[in-house]
């Protein structure tokens, strides 16, 4: 998540690394905050990788501002990862957030809805926080614990407003980019979903 949050940043413009971590705090940092000990390794892997680069500029000390911008490849790459997110970045709320905060870097509106779908079709699979004995999941009107059934309403209610705006935004991007659901690539996903860190129960 972090490296996407540092490509999807810096493909729109070049930032001091301050900046970007600013930026990325917002994005992020009220459910997984974003330390110096995390961000500057991770710029340190992409610039090793060949996929950003610093830039010296004079700065109001002694010491110049180092810059950061993407280079052709880190382009391609943030491109790459949007195209075809993974799987837990699909599943997990928080980094699909993350792509989706980014998607509009992708050219293609049917590119774009095929990443959205894979989110819809992962929220559809019936899901709770609980399972009985026979793993089936727990619904909210099943559940005698107040507290457990709390997790399950507000996931539910979430679910439901995060549902309205993927169709209404797939359908939108489809109509946009002259395909159907069926046309559109990626349109389905065959891997089973499975627990994710965000919330997901949308039948229960």
């Amino acid at each position: 998540m972090l490296t996407l949050a540092i490509l999807g940043f810096l493909y729109g413009e070049p930032l001091h690394g301050y900046e970007l971590k600013s930026r990325i705090t917002g994005l992020t940092g009220h459910v997984r905050p974003v330390s110096d000990g995390a961000l500057y390794p991770a710029i340190t892997r992409l610039e090793k990788a060949g996929l950003l680069r610093r830039r010296a500029e004079p700065g109001s000390g002694a010491a110049p501002r180092q810059t950061l911008e993407l280079t052709a490849e880190g382009r391609a790459e943030l491109l790459r990862r949007l195209a075809d997110p993974e799987q837990a970045e699909i599943t997990d709320q928080i980094r699909f957030f993350t792509v989706a905060a980014f998607l509009h870097h992708l050219a293609a509106p049917p590119r774009q809805a095929a990443v959205l779908r894979r989110r819809l079709d992962f929220l559809d699979a019936p899901s709770s926080f609980f399972y009985d004995g026979s793993d089936r999941p727990v619904t909210a009107e099943q559940e005698p614990n107040p507290f457990r059934r709390g997790m399950l309403l507000v996931a539910r209610a979430s679910t439901a407003a995060e549902r309205g705006w993927l169709t209404g935004t797939i359908e939108e991007l489809e109509r946009q980019g002259g395909a159907t659901p069926s046309e559109a690539p990626g349109a389905t996903s065959s891997e089973a979903p499975g627990m994710t860190a965000g919330l997901r129960p949308s039948e229960h």
